[in-house]
């Protein structure tokens, strides 16, 4: 595939947006370092990379910046929080805005936003706030169930728990992270995850993206160190169940409000798919996800990280 149009003059002052403060720094530091490697061999000769800390306001306005690549994950950077100072700003930047970006981030809005959709089936799950008595909120559900803090990624605090003895320690280790945490009904199925680009602002789906984890489920250790997955990609799938997987992928981004780029998992039990989240700055780093989809297209990773590019600013 290929997209050789350029929103942006090779003058352009681009600054690649990437550490940041939140859990998911050294991912994000290694996705920025090969987004702004692609942009230089792209031509854009004024691509630069920030470190985002407290003083990112003053680095834009100093070094002018007009357009920023989103390379940050997790807190303030992919919940809303840099979006607001960019449009604040007037810097326009890739992926999704304000709105999506702060919903998305949290996965219990995220699933009371597309239950609005009936075409979307999610596993079912209990919102644990800070006070609430975790055993009562979670009697309607069966084990095993997965522990997570509402607002985080990388499977950061993420704990499996077999019966309810081992409910507490997991509820702790989730803490850690948010105040807020999601109990979710485990799907014992197959992991797959999709990835959604745009193109004259039409989102379309990647290949799907079947990943077989060493571990025992899709841990950090799984997704971050070479040689611990399996990637099959395209799934192993027939074709209808891979249509529409893509078809309801295309309809939670739509229904999210999300712009530009994401990434949506889901677990495959019995030819359903179950969404589990959708993550709206996905991984750029050599072993990420969504390269590995667009490869399987036809779209190397310089030519991802144009049409990445070239839908910024279209997140309004």
């Amino acid at each position: 595939m290929e997209n050789n149009d350029r929103k942006y003059s090779s003058d352009t002052k681009i600054a690649v947006l990437s550490g940041g403060i939140s859990s998911e720094r050294e991912v994000s530091l290694r996705s920025g370092k090969n987004v702004y490697e692609a942009l230089k061999r792209l031509g854009y000769k004024n691509a630069e990379i920030i470190d985002v800390d407290k003083d990112i306001t003053e680095k834009l306005k100093e070094k002018n910046i007009k357009v920023a690549y989103n390379a940050l994950h997790g807190k303030y950077g992919e919940d809303g929080c840099i979006q607001g100072i960019l449009e604040l700003l007037k810097i326009e930047y890739t992926g999704c805005g304000v709105m999506s970006s702060a919903i998305t981030m949290n996965k219990e809005y995220t699933k009371r936003i597309l239950s609005t959709n009936k075409d979307i089936i999610m596993a079912k799950s209990a919102f644990i706030q800070k006070g609430d008595d975790i055993y009562e909120k979670t009697k309607d559900l069966k084990y095993p169930l997965f522990i997570k803090p509402v607002s985080e990624g990388s499977s950061f605090g993420m704990t499996k728990v077999d019966k309810p003895e081992e409910l507490q320690e997991a509820y702790k280790t989730a803490l850690k992270y948010n105040d807020d945490v999601l109990a979710e009904e485990f799907i014992d199925g197959f992991f797959v995850t999709v990835g959604v680009l745009e193109k004259d602002n039409k989102p379309f789906a990647t290949e799907i993206l079947e990943i077989r984890p060493k571990n025992e489920w899709y841990d950090f250790e799984a997704k971050y160190t070479s040689g611990m997955s399996d990637f099959i990609v395209p799934a192993n799938i027939d074709k209808e169940l891979t249509e529409k997987v893509k078809d309801i992928t295309v309809k939670a981004f739509k229904t999210a409000g999300c712009h530009g780029v994401s990434r949506i998992d889901f677990m495959i039990k019995d030819n359903i798919p179950y969404l589990l989240e959708i993550n709206t700055s996905p991984g750029m780093t050599d072993i990420s996800d969504l390269p590995a989809q667009a490869k399987a297209m036809g779209i190397s990773y310089d030519e991802l990280v144009l049409i990445i590019l070239n839908n910024a600013g279209l997140n309004k």
